[in-house]
């Protein structure tokens, strides 16, 4: 399995497309569309869905133009089932950027082992930085999408509608922090880490 990462939009969010044989997953589309088909066009290969680690802006910013150009379902958490479509709720009402409105998502994400096309992976909730966050774990390849929730030395903010701190860090210490020590964290901002390298050196935590 192959992970291809792409820094974009306006906070440097981390979009990323994940190939495994002739199958294509896109998590967190954040933004620059445009960027991201020309890539995805240029691998020849036809996505399978758009899955969501959460629904803030800066994560969804390109969900409805792949969503029409590859005709894809869109997978979500059914705790943030109504931010797609509100400013005020995925926060695009609160920052200096053009306010993002989606169609809802198609399926709501539950924990537990899920299955697409040739992808086989687990979904852990992660509440704390947002109400419906969710990490994708593949066991097999030994690595973890977390979304906001873990960072390399950082953890997601918690000031935003519903955000929960002392829920956040539960979040890491009780489900996170579980997994395997030489799990490789891909994070929804910044460079990856690993568990291990976190539980010993992550301040927050």
């Amino acid at each position: 399995m192959e992970i291809k990462k792409y820094t974009l939009g306006q906070l440097g969010t981390n979009g990323y497309l994940v190939i495994k044989e002739d199958d294509l997953l896109i998590i967190d589309p954040a933004g620059e569309p445009n960027r991201l088909i020309k890539e995805i066009d240029r691998l020849a290969i036809k996505p399978k869905a758009i899955l969501l680690t959460h629904a803030h802006f800066d994560h969804i910013g390109a969900v409805e133009p792949l969503r029409k150009q590859y005709d894809l379902p869109v997978y979500l958490h059914e705790n943030e089932h109504e931010w797609m479509g509100n400013p005020a709720l995925n926060g695009s009402k609160y920052f200096p950027v053009k306010e993002v409105v989606c169609q809802p998502a198609d399926h709501c994400l539950k924990p537990g082992p899920m299955s697409i096309g040739t992808f086989d992976f687990t979904i852990i909730e992660t509440p704390g930085h947002s109400p419906g966050g969710v990490a994708f774990v593949f066991n097999q390849e030994q690595l973890i999408i977390s979304g906001d929730s873990l960072f390399n030395r950082g953890i997601g903010r918690t000031d935003l509608p519903q955000g929960d701190y002392d829920t956040l860090i539960q979040t890491i210490k009780e489900k996170l922090f579980q997994l395997p020590d030489d799990y490789v964290v891909y994070p929804g901002h910044g460079p990856e880490t690993t568990i291990g390298d976190e539980k010993k050196l992550n301040p927050f935590v």
